[in-house]
């Protein structure tokens, strides 16, 4: 399976060259990783939704992934999109220096990445907890959640 996915349409939602990641907004890790790439992120390269949004789900049933069970992230860019190990691997190239290093992680196959990128998505309302409902982003934030018509 290649690093990205292609589509033969442009993602819904997304401006020509913008960068998504679509992230479970009840759990608490997968908010804990929205709030770092809002904290590091500071060219605002990268947009954000959760996959219970409205936003979300459209782009999730553009990329053909399942809507009502999430068990990994996804990045979203054009026509592409990258899943598992691949899509953190893709947004932490996106942030500036010293995180675009974390690509070394590229050594290890996919395989190897995926399966434990698997064992901590599968596991993650276990070890980190989950919230009842998404949370809603602070206006400071809510700018870089992803909103308006596809």
């Amino acid at each position: 399976m290649p690093a990205s996915l292609t589509r033969p349409t442009p993602a819904p939602y997304l401006a020509p060259d913008e960068t998504v990641v679509l992230f479970d907004g009840v759990c608490k890790l997968c908010n804990g990783w929205a709030k770092f790439l809002i904290r590091y992120d500071g060219d605002h390269r990268v947009r954000l939704a959760t996959v219970q949004s409205e936003e979300g789900q459209a782009l999730l049933a553009w990329a053909g992934l399942p809507v009502d069970t999430f068990d990994t992230m996804a990045v979203i860019r054009d026509r592409q999109y990258w899943v598992r190990s691949d899509a953190f691997v893709e947004v932490i190239s996106r942030l500036p220096a010293p995180w675009p290093y974390l690509q070394v992680l590229k050594v290890f196959p996919r395989w190897l990445r995926d399966w434990v990128y698997d064992r901590i998505a599968l596991n993650r309302y276990r070890l980190f907890g989950q919230y009842d409902v998404c949370l809603m982003p602070t206006q400071d934030h809510e700018r870089r959640f992803l909103k308006g018509q596809p």
